[in-house]
């Protein structure tokens, strides 16, 4: 997969005006962890999450992902009738049908010439949706689109502590399923892609691989059950081993391309989880952890808004710039991998 005429034009993001501290969580199940004789600050030691945000009650994924593409259109100042593609890609939805890219569109007030639709392939819904646009925009389908992304963690999180305040069947051993529910944070991310032209100075996207191990699809499964309640069930340690490996084999398709190995790559940005899975990702990949930008302390895991929000950041503080590559490592529980590549 390679391109030559798409340009990463313009990144925003939205973050929720809630901060939802660890030790937040952790004095909410105080009784649990009295009860199990669980050590203060656990979730913060085993995850590397100090914090995440949270939206106001009530605000729907079609909500926070049109704030990002506002956001977006208002940084460049771009019309938005001249939109011609528009992609939602969140783990979250407004619901099962309409579409909720629908909703998006109608309160950015795009024109009714855009194609629309919605992305769902777990946390790698953004990239795929990059994909996506960059395939229509080489073939010359479309000049330009947004692409948008936005989380609500409200009710996971909640349902989650309820849950096991109310299960007394929990041991130390069956409650770790449900603690990576307590990583899952909120935000919003969206990118102007479009044709490049030879004035852009911006980055551009070059080329990506992916590899599926669908056998492990059964490693991170969530759904709504009890009505409105919504639950993951997580074997963190197998999906931490599984995701990895699944990466070695995109990893080595990636970077068997001159000019894309570890040596020539300046800045990685990944789905974060959680920093012992960033460890041993890039342990197993024989990549520079100091390479790789990260956000997860402050954000927690976003879901699809992770890997491009941290690109965002990064792109904001000059933490990646003109002349330089990037890769973009991106892992979904299915379990899927999609790799990208970068120039600017």
């Amino acid at each position: 997969m390679h391109y030559s005429k798409v340009c990463l034009h313009t990144f925003a993001y939205v973050l929720p005006p809630h901060v939802l501290g660890s030790n937040d969580i952790e004095r909410r199940l105080a009784p649990l962890y009295e009860r199990l004789k669980l050590p203060a600050g656990r979730l913060e030691l085993m995850s590397g999450i100090r914090e995440r945000r949270l939206w106001e009650p009530g605000t729907r994924p079609s909500q926070g992902a049109a704030f990002a593409g506002q956001a977006v259109l208002d940084k460049d100042d771009i019309d938005p009738e001249s939109i011609e593609c528009l992609i939602f890609t969140s783990v979250s939805r407004d619901m099962m049908e309409p579409a909720t890219a629908s909703f998006v569109h109608n309160q950015l007030g795009l024109s009714e010439d855009c194609l629309l639709f919605d992305i769902s392939n777990a946390c790698l819904g953004f990239l795929d949706g990059m994909v996506m646009l960059a395939n229509m925009i080489e073939l010359g389908h479309v000049r330009n689109g947004l692409v948008v992304a936005g989380e609500t963690a409200e009710e996971l999180v909640e349902s989650t502590i309820k849950s096991l305040l109310s299960d007394e069947s929990l041991t130390r051993k069956n409650i770790k399923p449900a603690f990576a529910s307590l990583t899952i944070g909120s935000g919003a991310v969206a990118l102007y892609m479009c044709s490049l032209l030879p004035t852009m100075n911006k980055p551009r996207l070059i080329r990506g691989a992916w590899k599926a191990n669908t056998r492990h699809s059964d490693l991170c499964q969530g759904a709504q059950s009890n009505g409105n309640t919504t639950l993951m069930n997580t074997d963190s340690e197998e999906l931490l081993v599984r995701g990895v490996e699944t990466a070695n084999h995109t990893w080595q398709e990636f970077s068997s391309v001159p000019g894309w190995n570890s040596d020539n790559i300046d800045r990685f940005f990944c789905h974060q989880v959680g920093s012992a899975h960033s460890r041993l990702l890039f342990e197993s990949l024989g990549l520079d952890q100091k390479k790789n930008f990260e956000t997860l302390e402050v954000l927690g895991n976003v879901g699809s808004v992770s890997a491009p929000i941290t690109l965002a950041m990064a792109i904001e503080q000059d933490c990646f710039r003109r002349g330089e590559k990037a890769a973009m490592l991106g892992i979904g529980s299915g379990i899927n991998c999609l790799m990208l590549g970068l120039e600017w």
